[in-house]
């Protein structure tokens, strides 16, 4: 059975608030969506961040946390959050750093106007992850482009803006970066089989889902070529087909390669299992020592059973093996939910506060 992946920490009371290392205070955009939720329940129970602000719809501004939020991920609402008042989406925030489950229409203006405010804002929306100045992050792959956040125009304020990838083209890089490193890869053929919860709450209806596959997923063709070869720092050739599928949770690719030095699937099976970031990471509580799982039995991975590796932060990668006319195939799996989406959001967070990104300027945040 697959590991829980609702909470990666300790219960929220079990958190000593010792003043000498007080966790740093965290607002939360888009807090009841679904994306929102994993990142409220994620941070209940960090070592170092703390939930202190969650904004929503102008609808529910006001109201208790608890009250509004249609929760719906197993267990309760943290204690922590259930009682927060919602603040509306443009209202001032006292927090520095700044999680956003926002939409993309929202995101496009906001974010920005956040960052120019002294806010450092980790954004889960698309909006601006291919914007030159803007590192499109994942860890244990491309930290070091975090970099570009000092030619931000919003610098001098104190403000960054970061984003993490679309929700299955993190379990594909992952998967991707070491095989890019040992042997190249010119081309790659992407078919996805996409999980219901990427639609979000309001997202593809039951009945056009119940014993049924869609072939087409809007917008999310034309992200997978540009986000992989950004985080990659490549030139790849990628074609992809995309489509939602009735799985509650769970991205499977189905990986095609052209590689531009011959490998056998056995030397690709190593350095997949060998793969760590280089240089190393600074000690990020949310990401698991090893970010790939691989999976040696002919019918795996699998949604259901391997979205629970390493909590949900790890992609399962199997069948690797010669694909002719291709020269390599593979599958992956990545929890859409969390590595794909609020996990991913989170060790961005803590990978800006190791760099020093909040300790840029003095804040000019409202509130």
């Amino acid at each position: 059975m697959p590991e829980p992946t609702d909470g990666l920490f300790a219960p929220e009371t079990e958190v000593s608030a010792h003043p000498l290392n007080p966790r740093l205070p965290v607002a939360v955009l888009g807090a009841t969506g679904i994306v929102g939720q994993r990142l409220v329940r994620m941070l209940s129970g960090h070592p170092s961040l703390r939930l202190a602000e969650v904004a929503a719809s102008s609808r529910s501004a006001g109201r208790r946390y608890a009250d509004v939020v249609p929760w719906s991920l197993t267990g309760r609402i943290p204690d922590g959050a259930a009682g927060l008042p919602v603040r509306a989406v443009g209202d001032p925030l006292r927090s520095r750093l700044v999680l956003s489950a926002l939409p993309r229409a929202v995101a496009t203006d906001l974010e920005l106007d956040l960052a120019r405010g002294g806010h450092v804002v980790c954004s889960n929306a698309s909006a601006h992850r291919q914007r030159a100045d803007v590192p499109l992050i994942v860890p244990e792959i491309n930290a070091g482009d975090l970099a570009r956040t000092r030619s931000q125009p919003w610098v001098a304020a104190g403000g960054a803006l970061v984003t993490n990838p679309n929700c299955v083209v993190v379990g594909v890089a992952l998967a991707l970066a070491p095989i890019e490193g040992s042997f190249g890869i010119e081309e790659a053929t992407v078919v996805t089989l996409q999980a219901l919860t990427g639609a979000g709450l309001r997202g593809t209806a039951a009945v056009q889902m119940s014993g049924n596959v869609v072939p087409w997923i809007s917008g999310e063709e034309e992200k997978i070529g540009p986000e992989l070869n950004k985080i990659l720092g490549t030139r790849i050739r990628v074609a992809a087909s995309t489509n939602r599928v009735p799985v509650l949770d769970g991205h499977m690719a189905h990986v095609f390669l052209k590689l531009r030095t011959p490998a056998q699937p056995e030397e690709v099976e190593r350095s997949l299992l060998d793969y760590r970031p280089c240089p190393p990471l600074p000690e990020l509580p949310t990401l698991p020592e090893r970010p790939i799982a691989v999976r040696s039995e002919p019918d795996r991975p699998q949604s259901r059973l391997d979205i629970g590796a390493s909590r949900g932060m790890a992609v399962s990668v199997g069948r690797v093996r010669s694909a002719p006319p291709h020269d390599l195939a593979l599958v992956t799996v990545v929890h859409n939910g969390v590595r794909g989406a609020a996990g991913a959001c989170l060790a961005n967070a803590e990978l800006c506060v190791a760099h020093g990104l909040l300790e840029r300027g003095e804040s000019r945040a409202g509130g």
